[in-house]
């Protein structure tokens, strides 16, 4: 399963405000076949099959045009294991894991203060 992360940036609108962009990009993802996906305060998380990622974030590129956008800028990160199964919860679960020393293995503190 591909994991995505998608920015996408409406340009030329007149408006510092993108907030009425990014609700009708969530509607358009409703729409989409195969995919689970995460509005997060700065992007959208996608999970699905690759194809079916890729086709939800050339939907989702598309829909600030539609909505009278002249210029789009969108950015994505994916993540794609094939040597097992992935998802972002599973993800965060591992880290949390870490961080509560119920994981096995060394875990290095992430933030020590060496004051």
């Amino acid at each position: 399963m591909a994991i995505a992360e998608v920015t996408v940036i409406p340009i030329g609108t007149g408006s510092t405000s993108l907030s009425d962009y990014v609700a009708q990009m969530q509607k358009v993802l409703k729409t989409q076949k195969g995919i689970t996906y995460e509005l997060t305060s700065m992007s959208t998380i996608i999970e699905g099959s690759l194809d079916d990622v890729f086709t939800a974030i050339a939907a989702l590129h598309e829909a600030p045009f539609l909505s009278g956008a002249k210029r789009v800028s969108t950015s994505v990160k994916i993540d794609d294991r094939r040597d097992k199964p992935s998802s972002s919860r599973q993800k965060l679960r591992s880290v949390a894991d870490k961080l509560s020393g119920t994981a096995t293995g060394n875990v290095t503190e992430l933030n020590p203060n060496p004051s």
